[in-house]
């Protein structure tokens, strides 16, 4: 039998005594560190977020799956939409309070082209992340064009001009050449559309009384959601397409197409989705705002941490049927930094998926500027405006000042560090250089009317589109 002494006792009380008033301490501490005072008062708790399949959602996914989210307070509920129409018009109806949106639906609604509602974004959740696929039968049509390395293999990036051939050969068999994009103001539609035109090839204009986007158009792009996509090109409906990921991949594996290009080769770092909520909404509960940003910042620097240490328990998560639902091979192809081309031809491409480094959730006003000059300059914005407007409705749909507020509460927190935000940024990046664009073209985003107009293919100035003709006042 063990016995314990007095003497043995009361040091045991002491150490305990010591050990309490540390922990008591400890606590004050921390709640005086601001970080309990940063917890913020949310005005509704309970919210409900759309997505679409896609690996680029997977900010929310993680935010939900990590406890971020109800770290700040908010019990989310994810629900896949069945395409980006429907998303978009649930989110202005609030039966969504906010959604993984297409870079593109923010601006388009604002401006009132198509549904018209002020939707803003105070998150950007990635860069990258899309390719351009077509037809086996398009593919070995394009080689005998594509320069080879010295091992066989084709030189990338693969350029547009490539495709010119097929598109003839088509148009002598009597044949449109159908493309597939996932929406009409996706950055996969302008991403698509500035790859064949820096190929020389005229991918049509919208009009006011044409909203098909084919008029002039040598290439026909037509919608389809993107988990469609692959099924589609299979049964023969359209010869290639652009969309994001796994839906790329999933052509490789399944052996029905070939990606041709990633649009990290089109534009180096581009930026892709963001998170939209309406105006009304930020404006109603300007907490709950804050604090979901707040787990979104969270969740994708834990996507890229540690050289994305985490991406292979990100692939698992995003495999559930309740989000992307796709098989973890597929997903892991591209999310984990490679990516695969012509069957066997695997290459690193670590930049291809990038959710928090290169200041990559900051809403910047150059990139929504980007966006703006493609709708007009394929006319979706039918009208020429001056740099001005530019300006003006970038700022009312990219909100950088929530951004920073959720940020700024971050690193009091001590959950990221200061070195991670552009402090001291006007809202625009610099410039991309020339070598980082497909056709070797500048984009300043404080130059958006000289940028339009270093384009070859393309409205500029106050060209208009009339009929089938483009006219110039």
């Amino acid at each position: 039998m063990f016995t314990t002494s007095l003497a043995d006792r009361s040091s045991a009380t002491k150490r305990l005594f010591v050990a309490a008033v540390g922990v008591i301490a400890l606590l004050s501490a921390f709640a005086a560190s601001g970080v309990k005072a940063d917890m913020l008062d949310v005005e509704k708790d309970e919210l409900k977020f759309g997505f679409i399949k896609l690996t680029d959602m997977a900010p929310l996914a993680v935010a939900k799956e990590l406890g971020y989210f109800e770290d700040e307070g908010l019990f989310v509920t994810l629900e896949a939409q069945a395409n980006w129409k429907v998303l978009l018009d649930r989110v202005i109806t609030g039966e969504l309070d906010g959604a993984h949106m297409l870079a593109g639906q923010p601006l388009a609604a604002t401006i009132g082209f198509g549904t018209k509602a002020h939707i803003i974004t105070p998150f950007s959740m990635d860069l990258n992340g899309n390719g351009i696929t077509v037809s086996n039968e398009v593919w070995e049509l394009m080689k005998p064009h594509i320069p080879k390395q010295a091992d066989g293999k084709p030189v990338h990036p693969i350029k547009a001009e490539a495709l010119i051939p097929v598109i003839e050969k088509f148009a002598d068999e009597g044949k449109a050449f159908k493309m597939g994009m996932v929406f009409p103001v996706s950055t996969h539609n302008y991403e698509l559309r500035y790859w064949l035109a820096s190929g020389g090839i005229h991918p049509g204009y919208y009009s006011p009384t044409d909203t098909s986007g084919t008029i002039q158009a040598k290439a026909l792009l037509s919608v389809t959601p993107p988990p469609q996509m692959p099924a589609t090109l299979e049964a023969g409906t359209i010869y290639g397409y652009c969309v994001g990921e796994p839906w790329n991949q999933a052509a490789v594996f399944k052996g029905i197409g070939v990606p041709v290009i990633t649009d990290y080769e089109i534009w180096k770092n581009n930026p892709e989705k963001v998170f939209g909520i309406t105006k009304e909404f930020a404006d109603k509960y300007p907490n709950t705002t804050v604090a979901l940003t707040k787990a979104l910042i969270r969740a994708a620097k834990w996507l890229d941490e540690n050289s994305n240490a985490n991406r292979r328990e990100a692939v698992k998560m995003l495999a559930r049927s309740e989000y992307v639902g796709a098989d973890e091979e597929v997903i892991a192809n591209s999310m984990t930094g490679t990516f695969e081309y012509e069957k066997g031809d695997k290459r690193d491409v670590p930049d291809f998926n990038v959710f928090y480094r290169y200041f990559a959730t900051y809403p910047y006003y150059s990139d929504a500027i980007w966006y703006l000059t493609q709708m007009r300059r394929w006319g979706q914005i039918a009208d020429g405006k001056d740099d001005a407007w530019y300006f003006e409705t970038a700022k009312k749909v990219y909100r950088p000042d929530i951004y920073m507020k959720a940020a700024e509460m971050l690193i009091t927190e001590g959950q990221v560090a200061k070195a991670d935000f552009p402090f001291g940024t006007d809202g625009f990046r610099p410039p991309v250089p020339a070598e980082d664009m497909i056709d070797g073209i500048p984009y300043d985003g404080k130059q958006p009317n000289a940028y339009l107009k270093s384009l070859k293919i393309g409205l500029k100035g106050d060209d208009k589109v009339d009929g089938a003709e483009v006219v110039s006042n």
